[in-house]
């Protein structure tokens, strides 16, 4: 159960942590680059503090932490600006009539 947190889960929740502490999605994007990395292998280290091949599970489980965390931010956005799109399209239609 521990892999499926760290691997999946925690990467999701720090990919939506940077999406709302950061209204700009491109530096949520760069947060969430560099941090769920970082997080991962501190969380690898600290499950497994014995072992020296740590530093190796996060690089090679580095590519899909990135890419949970950034698919979070990135559905996230799109989730936001589809709302807006839709306010400022039906306020543009009541202001024509």
């Amino acid at each position: 159960m521990q892999p499926l947190i760290v691997l999946l889960f925690l990467p999701c929740l720090i990919g939506l942590a940077a999406r709302l502490t950061f209204r700009e999605t491109s530096t949520a994007l760069l947060l969430a680059t560099l941090a769920s990395p970082l997080v991962v292998y501190g969380c690898i280290v600290a499950l497994n503090p014995n072992d020296s091949w740590n530093w190796l599970a996060a690089l090679l489980v580095a590519p899909l932490v990135v890419a949970m965390a950034l698919s979070t931010v990135l559905i996230g956005s799109g989730r936001r600006r589809t709302r807006q799109q839709r306010r400022w399209h039906h306020s543009t239609l009541h202001h024509s009539h």
